[in-house]
């Protein structure tokens, strides 16, 4: 696994910044609580995708491939970035979708289309007929001579987690007295990078609901980088996952106008807006407290807001004004 090839797509390491308003507000003290910057990685829009990235397609490229090929959501932050990736390398890249066109009009379609990627509309499929699909796809384009690579969904693959294993370092090296790294649980590969890094006590995983069995996913990911089992060591929170992947709940609107109003800083509806709901109901129940350092992961997907029908229906007319 050490030998695994990379690409580099970015600029390390992404900023580590103090929420001192926030920290209070929570509950906590001014010192208390960080954000970690990866919604601030140049490619793409930013986000925690790119470190995968860097090893997948590393992987892919090593292989001799000239295509990517991946699958998501259509608001898909993975798919974007794989998109931005194959854009700056050269690479084709076909995003296979759910659903047909029309569809959606998510924030990130529209940078899929500025980045180039071609998009294959998969119909009423789930997790596993969407899988499927890519694989024809992979058939039909090598029928045409391309050399195209399956990068898997949401990069999450112990492959791509060694891009989180390397920022759980990368986090030590700026604050080495770190006791607790929240983040958001998509695909399982962030979190189980970072627990490869940090240890499954210091990692606190919210459950978004994008997967049936995160824990089971991320421990596995976590043990091919490891080489040991931390399944009954995982601390993951699966209260914020509300009606579902992709809606928005009240708990999540809450957090996102906290972030917002207090340290200028906007998240996403469905990742980490969950995060940041699922951190406000830590602190609430005591799972964290003041005294400790405790940092915000800040996975990016902001692209995703803009093209979220209940976040854009809920904010859009929000804005309050001043009486003249």
């Amino acid at each position: 696994m050490n030998s695994a090839p990379l690409t580099s797509l970015a600029g390390w390491p992404t900023p580590l910044e103090r929420a001192p308003r926030l920290a209070a507000a929570l509950g906590l003290r001014e010192s208390d609580l960080w954000i970690k910057r990866d919604d601030l990685i140049g490619l793409g829009a930013g986000g925690n995708k790119v470190r995968k990235l860097e090893y997948t397609v590393g992987a892919a490229l090593a292989a001799g491939a000239d295509t990517l090929v991946t699958v998501g959501a259509p608001q898909s932050n993975h798919a974007r970035l794989t998109a931005a990736a194959g854009a700056r390398l050269g690479l084709d890249v076909v995003l296979v979708f759910p659903g047909g066109p029309g569809g959606s009009r998510s924030g990130n379609l529209v940078l899929d289309a500025l980045f180039g990627a071609r998009v294959h509309w998969a119909g009423d499929v789930g997790p596993a007929g969407l899988v499927a699909a890519a694989e024809d796809v992979v058939e039909v384009l090598r029928g045409r001579g391309a050399r195209p690579e399956l990068i898997p969904f949401g990069g999450s693959s112990a492959v791509g987690a060694r891009g989180y294993e390397q920022a759980g370092r990368e986090l030590l090296s700026q604050v080495p007295a770190l006791d607790l790294a929240v983040v958001a649980v998509g695909s399982g590969g962030t979190m189980a990078g970072l627990v490869a890094a940090l240890g499954p006590d210091r990692v606190l995983g919210v459950d978004t609901g994008a997967m049936d069995e995160p824990a089971a996913a991320v421990a596995a990911m976590a043990g091919e980088l490891t080489g040991s089992k931390v399944r009954d060591r995982l601390r993951i929170r699966g209260d914020q996952v509300g009606a579902g992947y992709g809606r928005l709940t009240e708990a999540t609107a809450a957090a996102l106008e906290l972030a917002g109003r207090t340290e200028g800083i906007a998240l996403d509806p469905v990742y980490t807006g969950r995060a940041m709901a699922g951190l406000v109901a830590a602190v609430e129940d005591g799972s964290v407290v003041p005294g400790r350092t405790t940092v915000f992961w800040h996975t990016g997907g902001l692209a995703g807001l803009f093209g979220h029908a209940e976040a854009v229906d809920r904010f859009g007319g929000a804005l309050t004004e001043f009486p003249a």
